[in-house]
């Protein structure tokens, strides 16, 4: 009487098989691709076009105070949306302790004027005299 043998185990393949990760590793990153710029700009505004704008770098940091207007005239500092008659109390706390008291205003094109107004008269009224106005480039 023989005892079978079996020489599965003789031929193992040990080298990792990284096709798999890699398509991982590219979905991961054009998701990071996609969300990245929505974190950026925390309301969506569609801004109006201008040839003649000066870049404003200093918008785009963390620590930047941004007041947006929505199309629908909704008043917003940075991310949280904020009545409009108290948006120069909220804008004097967050410049309390900043040397640079600039301001950064993104206002939709589609928005009402005096929506648009009363938030620039709020942030005046925080004593702000440096309102950066943030427009897009026109496409060529």
């Amino acid at each position: 009487m023989a005892i079978a043998t079996r020489d599965e185990g003789k031929s193992v393949n040990s080298d990792i098989n990284v096709t798999p990760m890699v398509d991982v590793m590219l979905v991961l990153l054009i998701i990071f691709m996609v969300v990245t710029p929505m974190l950026n700009n925390k309301v969506n505004v569609e801004l109006p076009q201008a040839t003649a704008a000066v870049v404003m770098e200093d918008a785009n940091k963390e620590d930047s105070v941004v007041v947006a207007v929505t199309r629908d005239g909704k008043t917003y500092l940075g991310g949280d949306q904020v009545n409009p008659d108290s948006l120069g109390e909220k804008i004097s706390a967050r410049l309390e302790n900043k040397t640079d008291k600039r301001v950064y205003f993104r206002g939709d094109q589609r928005a009402n004027y005096g929506s648009v107004m009363t938030a620039i008269d709020g942030v005046r009224a925080a004593g702000v005299s440096q309102l950066g106005m943030l427009t897009d480039k026109p496409l060529m």
